[in-house]
């Protein structure tokens, strides 16, 4: 079965276990997928309002940065200039067979509506006939996740550094009334000065005014805020809890709630008391203890 598959179930039976009637889920939400999403049409209007042209033949490649099922990532340099760009480049009838539309018109739009230092930015966006590619800053840092996995944990300073930097990307975004909802060491880039470069903008929900609300089952299990797993409205405070378990990470080296077993999993981000390590400073303790609160109006 599909991870997809497996977060259903365990999401499931734990939703059932908190109430007695639970909705019925279309499948495809637990991709953030849409019953009505956009068609190619969409896909190639949302790639046609780029602030600025090119093409392929403005590039050499140099080398794969990535691989996954809708495309890949290429290192390129751009032959007029010599720059250096990251060049994503997705295969449209992959996207459209697997109901991926809609967030890549999403990340389309964020992308080319959005400028922070701590947002990947974006240079270029195109189209062949049967690829869509998205030339965007080269974040050569590599990811936050590589770093932490080579040290195991960073020092409070460090910690803080990093997640201030988040703060100020996440804020930015919400006053443009954009919430990520995937928050997560993979999606966090360092750039060749050591600064953040938030990346991956597919799972964004556009147009949430403070204290607006969403309900679409999407993100990463590990990184799943409680209001998300109870199936209730929930609204930007998901971002803080994303930012609460990518902190936690990084001073206390392992994940605030883990199991293998999906089912569990939930459960522990549920129900669980947060625990912390006996070398973990009081305001260290306190911010994460705030960003992980269990309930979002408290967080």
């Amino acid at each position: 079965p599909s991870h997809s598959e497996e977060w259903m179930r365990a999401i499931q039976t734990v939703a059932n276990s908190l109430k007695n009637q639970e909705p019925e889920v279309d499948p495809m939400e637990y991709k953030c997928g849409s019953t009505d999403g956009p068609g190619a049409e969409e896909m190639e209007v949302a790639i046609g309002k780029s602030r600025t042209k090119a093409t392929m033949n403005d590039f050499d490649y140099l080398k794969l940065l990535g691989k996954g099922t809708f495309g890949k990532v290429i290192l390129v340099r751009e032959k007029a200039t010599g720059h250096y760009y990251a060049m994503k480049i997705l295969r449209k009838e992959v996207i459209i067979a697997k109901d991926e539309v809609a967030h890549t018109v999403t990340e389309s739009r964020v992308l080319q509506n959005t400028r922070h230092p701590f947002l990947t930015a974006l240079k270029y966006a195109f189209q062949t006939n049967d690829r869509l590619c998205f030339v965007m800053e080269y974040a050569n840092g590599g990811e936050l996740f590589f770093h932490l996995s080579r040290e195991r944990v960073f020092t409070e300073d460090r910690a803080r550094f990093y997640g201030a930097e988040i703060v100020s990307a996440l804020e930015y975004l919400h006053s443009r009334d954009v919430v990520y909802r995937d928050i997560k060491l993979e999606n966090l880039m360092l750039d060749k000065d050591g600064h953040i470069k938030i990346t991956d903008f597919g799972l964004c929900k556009e147009g949430v005014s403070d204290g607006a609300t969403m309900r679409t089952f999407c993100g990463t299990p590990e990184y799943l805020a409680p209001e998300v797993l109870e199936d209730t409205d929930y609204g930007r405070a998901v971002d803080w809890w994303g930012l609460g378990v990518v902190m936690y990470e990084m001073l206390c080296g392992r994940l605030p709630f883990y199991s293998q077993d999906h089912e569990r999993l939930f459960e522990l981000i549920l129900m669980e008391e947060l625990r912390f390590p006996r070398s973990l400073g009081p305001e260290a303790r306190a911010l994460l203890a705030g960003l992980l609160k269990k309930d979002p109006k408290q967080r």
